[in-house]
């Protein structure tokens, strides 16, 4: 499961069945689960731990130091999750001490070719990184969001659940929940439709989110006017709490 032509550091923990390429290189403080792949040419330095089932392509540089000149080599970390696809050419950094030590990859997504992820970033699952896709530190990104391809993401920022950033989008605030953004800055275009028919939410819900929007970005209302219009006549459905407790979380401002 191993080629001859890895190089496997002996502190590394690798289950036995991990599959890696050839010239790929595995350095200590590295555990890999049960059932990943690593193709060849791939660089896992640590403290990194992956889970199950991921699958890493070629020329993936996974772990690395993070890119901050307050970087004097502590010792931080990256964590994977499980089932997600990392294609060739992604950069992932570790975290840094002045933030959480910690950049954190939930499950089940799918990064892109040529993609990067900063120091203390965090993604939680069933995200889609499309190619090129580059995230500064200390960015969240929380579930189901997708990023098209060369999307840009400032520092600190958070993509809010099942969100959508058209190709070339220059993010500079937060997006909330459910929200379709696309340009350089990012402004607001509607809802992420195709997300919400895929998650098969039902009328009700579809309705609700549509009315929702419409108050916080079409009727004039100030924004805590629009947060208290939405909240006093559409709180009762789930999503709806979703997207506020995105807008009311946002540290950097949202979108608007």
């Amino acid at each position: 499961m191993i080629h001859k032509l890895a190089s496997i550091h002996s502190k590394a923990k690798i289950h036995e069945e991990v599959s890696i390429g050839a010239y790929s290189v595995i350095g200590p403080e590295v555990e890999i689960g049960k059932g990943s792949k690593i193709h060849s040419h791939v660089v896992i330095e640590g403290p990194t731990f992956i889970g199950r089932d991921n699958e890493i392509f070629q020329f993936a540089s996974i772990g690395g130091d993070p890119q901050d000149k307050k970087y004097k080599g502590e010792k931080t970390y990256l964590e994977i999750g499980n089932d997600n696809v990392i294609r060739e050419g992604v950069t992932i950094n570790r975290g840094t001490v002045q933030e959480n030590s910690l950049t954190k990859i939930g499950s089940k997504n799918l990064i892109m070719a040529y993609c990067h992820i900063a120091h203390d970033c965090e993604i939680h699952d069933e995200v889609v990184l499309v190619n090129n896709a580059s995230l500064a530190g200390c960015v969240k990104i929380e579930k189901g969001a997708i990023l098209g391809g060369f999307s840009l993401v400032h520092q600190f920022c958070k993509v809010g659940q099942y969100s959508f950033s058209a190709m070339g989008s220059s993010v500079g605030k937060d997006i909330p929940a459910f929200v379709r953004v696309s340009g350089s800055p990012a402004f607001p275009r509607g809802l992420n439709t195709t997300g919400i028919q895929r998650l098969n939410l039902g009328k009700e819900v579809s309705d609700g989110l549509k009315e929702a929007y419409k108050i916080l970005y079409l009727r004039n209302f100030k924004l805590k006017d629009a947060i208290d219009e939405i909240s006093k006549n559409l709180n009762e459905i789930s999503e709806v709490q979703i997207l506020l407790n995105s807008i009311n979380s946002s540290e950097r401002g949202i979108v608007r």
